[in-house]
């Protein structure tokens, strides 16, 4: 376990992986821009619209449903057979004005050795409007999101195992930068380094690192 509260250099920990894996919200941004407030406003207006309900029961249960599976959508796939195309589009149509360019952590991911990679629960353009907005284009080699895993969200396996397969990258010469501890657990078993970018450190086993300043993390690793 490690943080970057701690001086001490980690290099030799990253010195097999070939591939870097990065989430997108909350992870290639600070939490502080607040993205999700709109996307969650989005998803209760489209769950009022479509389900016929009260804005408090959409709320009740786009909470629930990220929690029983993973992602809101999931819960709406499966409880009420959605269209996920649709929602997606209209969850997603938010404002990037929260978001800044950042060029030192452009820098720093530049500076990665080997591949490059983001993988959200959001979608590709969604994921592509986000890392043009904070100045990261042309870092990565592609950019996953949850159409790319059949719309299975992280954390299950089967998302995974369907967007590395796409990717063709070596777990065991991996490492995955997100902000959701649990969606870390799989990454971990298929022997990846996992980092959590987060305020608050977890100790949970299947997490390598902590950080609350992924910039400053990365900085550690490439100097």
């Amino acid at each position: 376990m490690d943080s970057t509260a701690n001086a001490r250099p980690i290099p030799a920990d990253f010195a097999h992986v070939h591939t870097w894996v990065f989430d997108l919200d909350n992870t290639l941004y600070p939490p502080k821009a607040r993205l999700f407030d709109q996307i969650e406003a989005h998803m209760v207006t489209y769950m009022v619209d479509t389900l016929k309900i009260s804005a408090a029961k959409a709320n009740e249960m786009r909470t629930a449903y990220w929690h029983d599976h993973g992602t809101t959508l999931a819960g709406l796939m499966h409880h009420h057979d959605i269209d996920p195309d649709p929602f997606l589009e209209a969850v997603h149509d938010i404002s990037m004005h929260p978001l800044t360019p950042d060029p030192w952590l452009a820098g720093r991911i530049a500076a990665l050795p080997g591949r490059r990679i983001v993988y959200t629960n959001g979608t590709a353009p969604y994921a592509r409007r986000v890392i043009a907005a904070r100045g990261l284009d042309g870092l990565f080699d592609a950019v996953y999101g949850v159409e790319h895993a059949n719309y299975r969200p992280k954390p299950e396996a089967a998302a995974f195992q369907q967007v590395f397969g796409q990717d063709g990258l070596d777990p065991t010469r991996a490492a995955m930068f997100e902000d959701e501890a649990r969606n870390l657990a799989v990454p971990h078993d298929l022997g990846m380094r996992t980092i959590h970018v987060a305020p608050e450190r977890l100790d949970h086993g299947y997490i390598h690192h902590h950080t609350d300043d992924l910039s400053a993390f990365l900085a550690r690793l490439v100097g």
